[in-house]
């Protein structure tokens, strides 16, 4: 499979996961999308919590992926963003497996945090006049190694894990 492809398949799957994503955060967001999402989960907390783990374990794979295999040079923002989604793996795991639905304690702090810092990448990478910081990693955040469909980069990718891990793990709440 061509670089090309990979590249497209993580964004088409980036592209999904933000907009499955932002409809259960809409949901949430009204009582009667949270009534209804409640009933959809009820007992069903473990199988949420195992979707997020194995959209935290993709991503994390993504990462190094294009860092280890292809070659990428991460910079400081992305390794931020490392930071965040790395613990989800194991915590999210742990989580799904004895179906703890509190776990969105420990988990949620991490996903938001990674989506802040995605969200900021993304903003530099398109107005690089905007960055505050100079990236010391060795490349500089502005860069952009992957463009599909012409504005998914891989902060748009890790962005979009964190934003669906977030509501998938709000939404496990749901389980009570």
């Amino acid at each position: 499979m061509s670089l090309i492809a990979v590249n497209r398949s993580f964004a088409a799957l980036a592209l999904l996961g933000a907009v499955i994503g932002l409809a259960l955060f809409a949901m949430l967001a009204f009582p009667s999308g949270r009534a209804r999402l409640a009933r959809e989960v009820d007992g069903q907390g473990r199988t949420v919590l195992s979707l997020a783990w194995l959209i935290s374990a993709v991503s994390a794979g993504g990462s190094l992926y294009y860092s280890e295999i292809i070659g990428f040079t991460p910079c400081l923002l992305c390794w931020y963003q490392r930071i965040a989604m790395y613990p989800l793996v194991p915590v999210l795991g742990v989580a799904a497996f004895a179906a703890d639905t509190w776990s969105w304690r420990y988990s949620l702090p991490l996903a938001l945090v990674g989506l802040g810092i995605a969200a900021y990448h993304v903003t530099i990478q398109f107005r690089p006049a905007l960055e505050v910081m100079s990236c010391t990693a060795g490349v500089p955040c502005t860069a952009r190694y992957v463009s599909a469909f012409g504005f998914v980069s891989i902060p748009v990718m890790a962005g979009s894990g964190f934003l669906l891990i977030s509501a998938l793990v709000l939404t496990a709440r749901l389980d009570r």
